[in-house]
C-alpha cells in the first residue's frame, strides 16, 4: 500500500501537465441570412400598456398570409380612458417606436387605440412614430376605419364603443367631418381599459344585434382595440345582412394592404375579401 510521506503528492492526484504548445483557438463559422418569417411583410404594432385584446386578435387576422409577420411594442397608458389620458400618450409615442426593431426597416406601423388617433390626431401621431422609423407607413384603427369605409362603399354606419360620452363625441364628430353618417351610436360606458377588456365577446354580439338590426346601415364599426370581437365579424355579418368591422380587424386589414399585402383571406368576414 503506499504510504503518504509529508511533502510528498500522490502520482493519481497530480494534475497532467499542458503542452506549452497546445492553444484554444475559437473559430469563425460561415452563415447566411434570409428574412424568414417576414418574406412578405414586416410589420409593427404599438399598443397600449392597458390593453388586454390587440396582441391576441390582430396578429390571428395576419398570420393567415405566409411570410407575414407583426413585431408589437407598448406604450404607457392610464386605465382610465378620457380625453386627457389619452391624449398624454402623444409624448411617449417616439420612445416607445424606438423599441421596435432598431436598425429595421418596417412595411407599416400601426398604432394601436382608436380614440386617441382621434384626440391625438392621426398626422400627430403618424410625425410622433416616424421620428423612429423613417419613410414607414403609419395606421391607426380610425384611419384604417375610414379606408375600409371607403373600399366597401359605406356611408351610412351604426356605431358601437365602450367609451364614455366625453370620448365618443369627438370620435362621432370625426366620423361626419370624414362625410359618414352615424345612423345610430351605443355604448358599454365603461372607463376602465382593464375591464373593458374583458367585455365577453357574447356581450358584444347582443349589442350588435339588439342595437342595429333592422336599421337602414351599410356597416358596423365596432370601435376599440379592447373589444374581443374580431372572431365573431363572419357570423354578425350574415346575422344582419350587411358589414361589419373593429378596431382591430380594420387595422389589421389596413396593415397588410399597406405592405402591398392584397390576399383575399377567407372566414374573416368580407373586408379581407376586398
Amino acid at each position: 500500500m503506499a504510504r503518504w510521506m509529508a511533502g510528498q503528492t500522490l502520482g493519481m492526484m497530480e494534475s497532467p501537465s499542458v503542452s506549452s504548445d497546445m492553444t484554444d483557438t475559437l473559430e469563425t463559422l460561415p452563415f447566411e441570412i434570409k428574412n424568414v418569417i417576414a418574406s412578405r411583410a414586416r410589420m409593427g404594432l404599438i399598443a397600449l400598456a392597458t390593453d388586454h385584446i390587440i396582441e391576441y386578435e390582430v396578429p390571428r387576422l395576419i398570420h393567415p398570409i405566409s411570410g407575414a409577420q407583426i413585431y408589437t411594442t407598448r406604450v404607457p397608458m392610464e386605465p382610465k380612458v378620457t380625453p386627457q389620458t389619452l391624449h398624454g400618450m402623444k409624448a411617449s409615442l417616439t420612445d416607445a417606436a424606438k423599441t421596435l426593431l432598431p436598425g429595421v426597416q418596417f412595411n407599416v406601423i400601426g398604432y394601436g387605440c382608436t380614440s386617441a388617433s382621434v384626440i391625438i390626431g392621426e398626422l400627430e401621431i403618424s410625425q410622433a412614430i416616424q421620428l423612429a422609423h423613417h419613410k414607414t407607413a403609419i395606421t391607426t384603427p380610425i384611419t384604417a376605419c375610414i379606408a375600409a369605409l371607403k373600399t366597401l362603399k359605406a356611408t351610412r354606419i351604426g356605431l358601437l364603443t365602450p367609451y364614455v360620452e366625453a370620448v365618443n363625441q369627438p370620435i362621432r364628430e370625426y366620423f361626419k367631418q370624414n362625410n359618414i353618417t352615424v345612423v345610430r351610436s351605443a355604448t358599454f360606458s365603461e372607463i376602465d381599459d382593464n375591464r373593458a377588456g374583458m367585455i365577453t365577446p357574447l356581450s358584444i354580439k347582443n349589442a350588435v344585434l339588439n342595437v342595429f338590426s333592422g336599421l337602414d346601415l351599410d356597416l358596423v364599426f365596432i370601435s376599440c382595440t379592447s373589444l374581443r370581437v374580431a372572431e365573431l365579424i363572419p357570423e354578425l355579418e350574415t346575422n344582419l345582412g350587411i358589414h361589419v368591422t373593429s378596431s382591430n380587424h380594420a387595422l389589421a386589414w389596413h396593415m397588410l394592404r399597406l405592405s402591398g399585402v392584397l390576399d383575399s383571406i377567407p372566414n374573416q368576414g368580407t373586408l379581407f375579401m376586398s
